[in-house]
């Protein structure tokens, strides 16, 4: 049996590479955000944010690659079952593989159907279009890095996650000041960068994995990839997953999508300070990642009493961790906007806005938190059914609250992360602590 020392120390283990790697990720869209934000026309600055809001849609929308992996390797690793973490991650790069082909033969009607569905102007939208039609040409690998990435995490080895962040996060942003600074590209040179980084990370998955786990695949045959029972198994979880991410996927395009339609300014705005909510999420997303890998485990080894410690002392480190990033927030706030750009029109018009995210620490982490463990212990439908309420909810009260403009937009999207909270607190007791918690 763990003691609550022991369970703290396995947090701190998982949580803090996690922390690290995930800090380097709104790094880079803060890069992006203060390159394009720098040059002349703020029209660049919202065309990276659109193309920035399809990609999350299209990317995030194959999260489950990562998010199904993890939980179903943690349990596998949980039961000691070695080589089925081996296959796991066969069938995530299969299924990798097969979607990042569908994306690339159908490049241009998700392009066409995007930029319907978002109401932007037409300077916006060719230059939001020139990213996407570079950027989408990294589908095979950064889908395959989702499958990965889950791996790593379940076996408990938060480091080479860490890794590959980092260093795909580095290539980029060199390469991006690169191509903006020194070649004079503007958002085609931010796409390319992501290309190539994306590239580089997968090499480098693949040495990693290979130099510390080649054992692990030295069992596995092609039936025992494509076993019916495992592989229907991993497609439905994968499947509840892909709905719960599209459905936050697309409640953040509306927001995006309202921005717009209030001017390009707000678009700018907004974009801006999106970066902030990105930093908060990703650090807390550190905890909800060593969820994932913990509750997975304890869960695969029927260890109900450890899978609710674990769940009580992620949240107590959450929610500090979280104060102290509000308490960041309220003291440096307006000035890190002008890390985000120097066109004083958006400083000022983005300060008013700040309130939102000096509250939004304490208000999201319940949601960020419960998304890991649920995730860890495979409770799926629970999951989907969560965010598909909490979303009906957001659609609801966006029209009702965009009469006051762009802080109805912030008040919606916050109502959004308080229903998750809510929800799957209220869903936890029936879903997560039990032997069967599985569906």
């Amino acid at each position: 049996m763990h003691t609550p020392g022991n369970i703290n120390k396995q947090i701190v283990n998982l949580a803090i590479p996690n922390i690290i790697s995930n800090f380097s990720i709104p790094l880079l869209g803060a890069v992006d955000t203060a390159l394009m934000g720098r040059l002349a026309s703020e029209h660049y600055l919202g065309a990276v944010g659109i193309g920035g809001i399809i990609f999350s849609f299209i990317y995030w929308g194959f999260g489950f690659l990562r998010m199904a992996t993890t939980g179903l390797t943690a349990q596998a690793f949980g039961e000691n079952d070695i080589p089925e973490c081996g296959r796991l991650l066969l069938r995530a790069i299969c299924i990798g593989i097969t979607s990042s082909l569908f994306l690339l033969g159908l490049q241009r009607q998700l392009a066409d159907i995007s930029f319907h569905l978002i109401d932007t102007s037409p300077e916006v939208e060719n230059l939001a279009r020139t990213y996407f039609y570079i950027r989408i040409s990294a589908a095979p690998a950064t889908l395959c890095l989702h499958a990965f990435h889950g791996v790593f995490l379940g076996l408990q080895n938060a480091h080479y996650p860490m890794l590959l962040t980092i260093v795909v996060n580095l290539v980029n942003i060199v390469l991006n000041l690169i191509f903006v600074q020194t070649l004079g590209m503007k958002v085609e040179g931010v796409a390319l960068a992501t290309v190539i980084a994306q590239y580089v990370g997968l090499i480098l998955a693949i040495l990693l994995f290979f130099g510390r786990y080649r054992s692990i695949l030295t069992t596995w045959n092609l039936r025992d990839v494509l076993m019916f029972s495992k592989l229907k198994r991993f497609l439905s979880i994968s499947s509840d997953i892909f709905i719960r991410t599209c459905c936050l996927t697309f409640s953040h395009a509306v927001f995006m999508a309202k921005s717009a339609a209030l001017s390009d300014t707000f678009l700018a705005i907004n974009t801006i300070l999106l970066q902030f909510v990105n930093i908060l999420s990703y650090a807390i997303d550190g905890f909800a990642f060593a969820a994932e890998s913990l509750v997975g485990k304890y869960k695969g080894a029927q260890d109900m009493q450890n899978l609710k410690r674990t769940t009580r002392q992620i949240f107590l480190w959450a929610f500090l961790f979280g104060g102290v990033i509000m308490l960041i927030f309220v003291v440096v706030g307006e000035q890190l906007l002008h890390l985000f750009t120097n066109q004083m029109h958006l400083i000022e018009g983005a300060k008013p806005y700040l309130i939102w995210i000096i509250v939004a620490p304490v208000i999201n982490v319940a949601a960020y938190i419960w998304d890991g463990i649920f995730l860890g212990a495979t409770a799926s439908k629970a999951l989907r059914n969560s965010v598909f309420i909490s979303t009906v909810l957001f659609l609801g009260s966006i029209y009702l609250l965009i009469p006051f403009g762009n802080h109805g937009l912030w008040g919606a999207l916050t109502l959004l992360l308080v229903a998750r909270g809510i929800s799957l607190t209220v869903l936890a007791p029936k879903y997560l602590f039990k032997s069967d918690c599985s569906r």
